[in-house]
């Protein structure tokens, strides 16, 4: 209790607040996160998720990706729960300045959020690597197998892959936010993946809240006030 009044304090005196999120946000909407005891990295499968979701997959096997990613991705039915909700609130109240999110599943976007980089992508964007062209996400997950183009080639989700740059603009942009924020709120990410758990180096303010269910590198910060979820 003592650890929620000080975090209520923080938030209170804090005027530029901005908020970076990972997959134990969305649990709470019925998503798995990737790392935990019961994380997709832990669901058993012939290859290593790394593999399953990597460039190198899409364009050599791409019936395996899209078995797995429909499989593990789909997130149509989601729904925006307590703390998406919670985070419009602070925007609505002129706190939160943005969110930055590893996340793909477009629940910050679905609660309200108005400025959201999403740093590794999301599913409801998709496009054919030949000629561009848009498909939505019903269209990808309904598809039978590959899902392809008018043109014949494969529609790929905007989603970052490894061995993939981040989206440009939302990296920036989301460089930018934490270089003004005085708050730094990082929720469910065990900031691991880079690059964009380094994004955080840029925060120069005043306090960086960490509240995850497992350590993080930047527990240790002189910086930090850390709450276990």
């Amino acid at each position: 209790m003592d650890k929620i009044k000080e975090l209520q304090r923080m938030i209170d005196e804090s005027k530029n607040i901005v908020v970076f999120t990972g997959a134990g946000v969305s649990t709470d909407s019925g998503l798995k996160d990737f790392r935990s005891k019961d994380g997709l990295y832990k669901k058993p499968s012939p290859y290593p998720a790394e593999y399953m979701l990597s460039n190198d997959c899409f364009y050599t096997h791409p019936e395996k990706f899209f078995e797995y990613y429909k499989e593990n991705f789909n997130c149509l039915d989601a729904k925006p729960n307590i703390t998406h909700k919670y985070f419009k609130k602070l925007e609505d109240k002129g706190k939160i300045k943005a969110i930055i999110t590893q996340n793909i599943d477009g629940l910050h976007t679905k609660a309200g959020n108005k400025k959201v980089y999403e740093v590794h992508g999301t599913i409801y964007k998709n496009h054919c690597v030949k000629c561009h062209k848009e498909y939505n996400a019903n269209y990808v997950f309904n598809s039978k197998d590959i899902p392809k183009c008018n043109c014949g080639e494969i529609v790929k989700p905007d989603v970052v892959l490894y061995g993939e740059a981040l989206p440009e603009k939302d990296y920036i942009g989301g460089l930018s936010a934490i270089s003004k924020a005085d708050m730094l709120i990082i929720c469910g990410s065990s900031l691991t993946v880079y690059p964009a758990a380094g994004m955080i180096d840029n925060f120069k303010g005043k306090y960086l809240v960490i509240i995850n269910n497992s350590e993080t590198p930047y527990d240790v910060s002189v910086k930090s006030f850390v709450v276990k979820s």
